[in-house]
């Protein structure tokens, strides 16, 4: 059996958790399906338990037969909204459900703390128990791990479904690659580990000239790649990672704790202001638990690897890109301009970097005006702060918008990356630099990759555009 992957009712499902009684009734007050006793009187036994004892807060539930074993393990957001979508008719008509909610006898939580806890701890006691209805997570080729080396000075940390057999610590099977992403981005947030596949070594001095990647420059990486740190410290933040992946949390805060007022009698005060700055993200994770602005979304037809592959060969650059920024222009009631730019790290979607701005130069409606002033904008900040520039720029629009783009690092005298526009007609591919428009094949995975990029940062651009009118119109 496959659980709704958000751990949250579908749209079959009450939202709030309504529940059904044993004998649920449609339109003529009769039962959509005839129930059996036995799972009649579980429904109506489980329900009570559900509304009565089941808090709405993160946590995991757990399925059990009649002789106690656990059957099925499932995370939740809201454990009585979730726990209660079982006890509706369409639990027992549906394919996926219906098998379980007759063999289940009773039913359970734990809670958690977040919903990145709950996700941790459902993969946790699924590889420990190994309910029957999760028996697919034992094939560990097709569930994603999240992985940490251990055999190198620096260790990275990555998604997996192909786990390898030594030299790692492996966390899951994870019941959704998706929201698996999300709680990566949110503890790289704390623990500033990296993601990338660089073969660091200690002590090379070779890497103190390496360009460390987007990451570092918004403070989600502390660069090992260049020696910004020893690998004593390094490896203490990998520590802490491990401490929490296993459930340790309360123990990792004391010790960060304890760790930090020692650096502060020491006057290493800038050691204690990050551990300072850790913990409180650590609390905000607690408080918040929420994957949804982290979440990266599946997309099932785009295999970003042989996009960006493909990228570097239709472009012919030197290296396969790693990062790409997309930029859109929506109007706000025909006449604010907004802009959004959208981040892509390694061909997905990282939300952390995604940035929306107000066009303040441009009067009325002027898209290429309004073009050149937000990659003006966004790239005089990059410059002045020295952040890395992406390595791929797309605009949404044809050669025209490509050519006030342009215009915005000719007046600022910046050494542009690759810029290029997507036209949505014929999704032509124009590149600075080029006459003529690229034709890809609708099928091939740079186009896939880049239409992606585009329609995100479209879809973002009328989100803001949105926010600003209901603002203006409440009064909000």
């Amino acid at each position: 059996m496959a659980d709704n992957p958000t751990g949250e009712p579908s749209a079959n499902e009450a939202a709030d958790g309504g529940l059904i009684e044993s004998t649920p009734a449609g339109d003529t007050g009769a039962p959509a399906v005839e129930l059996p006793k036995s799972q009649a009187e579980f429904f109506a036994r489980a329900a009570d338990k559900v509304r009565s004892k089941f808090p709405t807060t993160p946590g995991v539930y757990l399925f059990q037969d009649q002789q106690g074993r656990v059957i099925y393990i499932g995370k939740a957001k809201n454990l009585k909204a979730r726990a209660g979508s079982y006890f509706l008719q369409a639990a027992a008509d549906e394919r996926r459900t219906a098998q379980l909610v007759r063999e289940a006898y009773d039913i359970d939580f734990l809670e958690a703390e977040s919903e990145v806890d709950a996700l941790l701890m459902e993969a946790r006691l699924i590889k420990d128990i190994q309910p029957k209805f999760n028996q697919e997570l034992r094939d560990d080729k097709t569930f994603p791990y999240l992985q940490v080396t251990t055999h190198e000075d620096f260790p990275r940390v990555e998604i997996t479904r192909e786990p390898k057999s030594s030299g790692v610590k492996l966390y899951g099977p994870f019941t959704n690659v998706s929201s698996l992403r999300g709680a990566l981005q949110v503890l790289q947030r704390v623990f500033k580990f990296r993601t990338c596949s660089l073969d660091i070594d200690d002590g090379d001095e070779r890497w103190r000239w390496f360009r460390p990647c987007l990451l570092a420059s918004i403070d989600q990486c502390t660069a090992p790649c260049n020696l910004r740190i020893s690998k004593e410290e390094y490896r203490k933040d990998i520590k802490r990672l491990r401490m929490f992946l296993d459930g340790n949390r309360k123990s990792l805060v004391k010790e960060m704790q304890k760790e930090m007022q020692q650096a502060s009698s020491e006057l290493k005060f800038e050691k204690a202001a990050r551990l300072r700055d850790e913990i409180q993200l650590l609390e905000r994770v607690k408080e918040r638990g929420d994957l949804e602005q982290h979440e990266q979304p599946e997309v099932f037809y785009i295999d970003p690897k042989k996009g960006l592959t493909g990228l570097r060969k239709i472009l012919g650059l030197a290296e396969t890109p790693r990062t790409i920024e997309g930029v859109d222009i929506a109007h706000l009631g025909g006449s604010e301009t907004v802009a959004s730019l959208v981040q892509f790290i390694d061909g997905l979607p990282f939300k952390p970097g995604y940035r929306r701005f107000r066009i303040r130069e441009v009067q009325g409606i002027d898209d290429y005006a309004s073009i050149r002033e937000v990659v003006a904008r966004r790239f005089r900040g990059l410059q002045e702060a020295e952040q890395v520039f992406p390595d791929i720029l797309l605009i949404d629009g044809g050669k025209g918008q490509l050519g006030r783009g342009m215009e915005a690092f000719r007046s600022l005298g910046i050494e542009p990356p690759t810029v290029l526009s997507l036209a949505k007609k014929e999704e032509l591919i124009y590149v600075a630099g080029r006459d003529e428009p690229l034709r890809l094949s609708r099928h091939a995975y740079a186009l896939r990759l880049l239409q992606y990029v585009r329609d995100e940062s479209h879809r973002f651009a009328q989100h803001y555009h949105h926010l600003l009118r209901r603002k203006r119109t409440l009064g909000e």
